[in-house]
């Protein structure tokens, strides 16, 4: 069932603020009325053959039809260390690191701050980010 449109663009728009809190250092490669990207500010290898990036995909925000998407790929990595960061926001985990919300409710916006900046110290711990 498609989300109603004031609902979407509620829970994006909750997104994109703490997203847009990120940069800098995060640098925004994609910034529209209905997605937002950021990657660390890095250049690094990537993939099978090393081929260098301008930086290490961070999160993203996507309104759709039916639900508003948020990536966090630091999460992929450690999950453990944000159970107790992000309780609430953690129930909106679908997969590895797809967060699917459908209600404004689902969207603590300390806890996604919390977690984003535990994220960003992940980053620079990994050399993604200066």
């Amino acid at each position: 069932m498609p989300l109603k449109p004031d609902v979407r663009k509620a829970i994006f728009n909750k997104l994109k603020a703490s997203l847009d809190k990120q940069c800098p250092p995060m640098v925004c490669i994609k910034n529209t009325a209905n997605c937002c990207e950021i990657i660390g500010n890095t250049p690094v290898p990537y993939g099978s053959t090393k081929k260098i990036v301008p930086g290490m995909y961070f999160a993203s925000a996507v309104a759709r039809k039916d639900m508003v998407s948020f990536h966090f790929m630091p999460i992929y990595y450690h999950r453990e260390d944000f159970i107790d960061v992000a309780p609430t926001v953690l129930k909106s985990l679908k997969g590895k690191a797809c967060f699917n919300f459908k209600k404004v409710e689902q969207l603590d916006e300390n806890e996604l701050d919390a977690m984003l900046k535990k994220g960003a110290k992940a980053w620079k711990k990994y050399g993604y980010m200066k």
